[in-house]
């Protein structure tokens, strides 16, 4: 531990312990935004199975591009031989006990199995002295991590039970006991993150124990990102000397209450953040019912509705006009109902089918929902994705252009999905020869994202090769108009 500790301290971070959040890592000296915090590789990591991702993707680095199945197990796919190299240390053990699972196991293993696998070979090569073990990459770390095995529901335990009795089997350790895996996966549900691309497309599932220790807030002042299976945490904003290092373990752009149960329910914490402490509060109260709650039924008002005494409907908080609850009620179940109708149609792959449903889904909800609605917001996102992929270009950028405006409120500035959001503007009004557009569009783009992924990286290479290349055109364009 003191190893670690000492490493800690080279990145001018240090390990404390607050009795009501546990450990917590804080700062020895300023960080400003955009700088990178803590970079980590995996203890150990897996890609997305092909039932949970589209495309069978590379053991090491996650891509999807010429992969070819391992000729032994016929379970691990690789891009290249050199990475098929740089995992070997790890897949030469776990191909032997791959390989000798029947095509009805191979079936079974989904990432959380895989992952469990990949960790205990990991233990086992560690005590038997053929894995190198360092300060920040050994076993001893991923025990400290906290399980809240005591907190997990019967259900929930049953199937980690079962889970467990799988992993036992495709091991065939009896040293590692059943309750201990199944103890580990819920420990990898508190402690694993999703690693995803830089569009924050999901790629695979990666333990990194000291990034594990990073507290939660649903106001962070740091960013969670990867460059391959490599994460890396970045300071938002000026993070000081002497103050906590603070991620989002969850989607923030929610109401308090929704927030408050999304992490219970899967972290079994309440939080306690600048935010959730002002539950109940006036303003927190405003904010759940403009981004939750129904709007005023004359439509020049944009009040938002709070529940009246005596549950005959909602008044609004604007001009005191009453909502009757009977109307909202009705209009709710129209809108599950169109609403179903479209996601059949969007997964059966009738995506022209599924856009006017959706279209007709969203009607609905501006007549029930706030402008500024997180659920309108979704419905509007669907819309988007759905005639990009139908590339219809005006509808798609009508839809992105709607949902700036409430991204810039439910996101902080730097928050990776607005810069996102203004990415995909920028790239749509390109195509379609918005020049102007777009160039405001990938100027806030980029001022966002370079807090969160740097400036070197390839996506952000190609972000601003898009933004140099749309400047050049609106000059060459107005120099164009001066001459005739």
């Amino acid at each position: 531990m003191d190893e670690f500790l000492n490493q800690l301290n080279d990145k001018c971070l240090c390990l404390s312990t607050i009795p009501e959040k546990g450990r917590c890592i804080f700062t020895t000296r300023d960080f400003s935004p955009g700088e990178v915090i803590i970079s980590e590789i995996p203890y150990v990591s897996v890609p997305n199975k092909k039932t949970e991702s589209p495309e069978s993707k590379c053991e090491w680095c996650f891509s999807s591009s010429s992969v070819k199945k391992c000729s032994a197990c016929k379970v691990v796919y690789y891009c290249s031989s050199s990475c098929q190299k740089l995992d070997w240390s790890m897949h030469s053990v776990e191909c032997r006990a791959l390989s000798k699972l029947g095509k009805d196991r191979v079936k079974s293993l989904t990432s959380s199995i895989r992952l469990m696998v990949r960790l205990y070979l990991r233990r086992k090569m560690e005590i038997d002295k053929v894995y190198p073990i360092t300060a920040s990459e050994s076993y001893k770390n991923i025990e400290v991590l906290v399980s809240h095995f005591s907190d997990v529901d019967e259900k929930q335990l049953v199937l980690y039970a079962q889970m467990a009795n799988l992993v036992s089997l495709i091991l065939q350790c009896p040293e590692f006991e059943i309750k201990e895996i199944a103890e580990n996966f819920s420990k990898l549900a508190c402690n694993a993150h999703t690693i995803c691309d830089k569009e924050l497309n999901p790629l695979g599932t990666g333990l990194y124990p000291t990034i594990s220790l990073i507290n939660h807030s649903c106001s962070p002042n740091s960013v969670l990102s990867f460059e391959g299976r490599v994460a890396e945490v970045r300071a938002l904003d000026l993070i000081p000397k002497g103050a906590e290092v603070l991620i989002s373990y969850i989607e923030i752009a929610g109401s308090t209450v929704i927030r408050q149960k999304a992490l219970k329910e899967k972290y079994f914490f309440t939080c306690s953040c600048s935010r959730c402490i002002r539950l109940g509060q006036p303003d927190d109260v405003r904010e759940s019912a403009i981004l939750e709650g129904y709007r005023c039924n004359d439509r020049i008002c944009d009040g938002y509705l709070i529940r009246e005494p005596g549950n005959i409907g909602f008044i609004c908080q604007s001009c005191g006009n009453l909502r009757e609850r009977e109307e909202i009620k009705d209009l709710i179940k129209e809108a599950h109902l169109m609403s179903d109708k479209a996601a059949t149609f969007l997964s059966s792959g009738h995506k022209l089918e599924a856009s006017v449903a959706y279209k007709l889904v969203e009607d609905i909800q501006m007549k029930l929902y706030h402008p500024f609605s997180v659920i309108l917001m979704r419905t509007r996102e669907t819309l988007l994705k759905t005639f990009m992929e139908l590339l219809d270009w005006k509808q798609a950028i009508l839809y992105c252009r709607l949902t700036v405006p409430v991204y810039e409120r439910v996101y902080p500035r730097y928050h990776p999905l607005l810069g996102l959001q203004y990415y995909t503007c920028g790239k749509i009004e390109w195509f379609l020869g918005e020049t102007a557009a777009a160039i405001r569009s990938l100027t806030k783009a980029w001022d966002i994202l370079k807090i969160n992924y740097g400036t070197k990286t390839a996506f952000m290479v190609e972000l601003v090769a898009k933004l140099e290349e749309a400047r050049a055109e609106a000059s060459y364009l107005l120099h164009y108009e001066r001459e005739d």
